[in-house]
């Protein structure tokens, strides 16, 4: 068994297994796990058939596991069905092979790199870091987005403090906060951006400009503290917050916009910022 870890490959007996950091955690490819433990030369369809004919497998998969971007072996971004960790062990409980506790036991390994990270932040920092570096994103945008990472964690972990439990309560959450920092809604600002909203990996911030980034920093640290000077206990006391939070924020970027005679909310994206950086590099 080898165990060698990368950003896009992880490798399990010489078969290589697509993976992509998504929500705060490390997402593997479904259909490379049912190959490998199967042994089967179309993969794709033997997963149809074992959802078939476990109802409750393939509920569970229907609802947890998500469409995440990958790169196929053609060097090609597509959306493939994938798991985190949790999702992996249900599915292998319904495959019977030999290769299921070994697996298993790879798998905990690389579970154990997620706990390093919660115990060492600095270690799921440089992990991230590294992962935009290779996608090609310039250093001062990376320094930004990781450290609304950071504010982003500090500004949830208080929430979960204070009575917030429920992910779509995260969700409205956010929005109200990027809402009242944007003066758009998150939908619509994936929209100016040109963002395809049946992507539903294609997260908002890493196609965020510079200032973008830095406003919506701005939104959710002064969030952060609103609920702490409120005490904000249970969902309708941090909405109230989040509001306040993103409305300072929101006249911030208003004064910003008046005196400087621009839109901090742009078109921009990083498939545009990329190609730029291309062009230039031509000349």
């Amino acid at each position: 068994m080898m165990d060698k870890i990368s950003n896009k490959l992880i490798v399990f007996e010489d078969k290589k297994i697509r993976r992509a950091w998504f929500k705060g955690t490390w997402y593997f490819s479904i259909v490379d796990i049912v190959g490998i433990l199967t042994g089967s030369v179309n993969p794709t369809d033997y997963l149809k058939k074992i959802r078939k004919r476990d109802a409750e497998l393939g509920s569970y998969i229907g609802t947890n596991c998500p469409q995440v971007e990958m790169l196929t072996e053609t060097g090609m971004n597509r959306v493939t069905l994938a798991g985190n960790v949790k999702d992996v062990f249900r599915i292998i409980q319904s495959i019977p092979s030999p290769k299921a506790e070994p697996f298993k036991q790879w798998l905990a390994q690389v579970g154990y790199d997620r706990i390093e990270e919660i115990e060492n932040p600095e270690l799921a920092q440089d992990r991230a870091k590294e992962y935009y570096e290779l996608k090609g994103y310039p250093k001062d945008w990376i320094d930004k987005r990781i450290r609304g990472i950071a504010i982003r964690q500090e500004l949830t972990d208080e929430w979960k403090k204070r009575g917030v439990q429920e992910q779509k309560d995260y969700a409205i959450l956010t929005n109200e906060i990027s809402k009242a920092t944007f003066g758009v809604p998150i939908k619509v600002h994936k929209e100016i951006k040109g963002l395809d909203p049946k992507f539903k990996n294609q997260n908002l911030r890493d196609h965020m400009t510079d200032l973008e980034l830095i406003f919506s920093m701005l939104g959710e640290r002064l969030s952060t503290e609103a609920t702490r000077k409120k005490e904000a206990h249970g969902f309708q006391e941090n909405f109230v917050a989040a509001r306040e939070g993103g409305s300072v924020a929101g006249r911030a970027r208003e004064d910003a916009e008046k005196t400087f005679g621009m839109k901090v909310v742009s078109q921009n994206n990083y498939l545009e910022i990329t190609k730029e950086k291309k062009r230039i590099e031509k000349r």
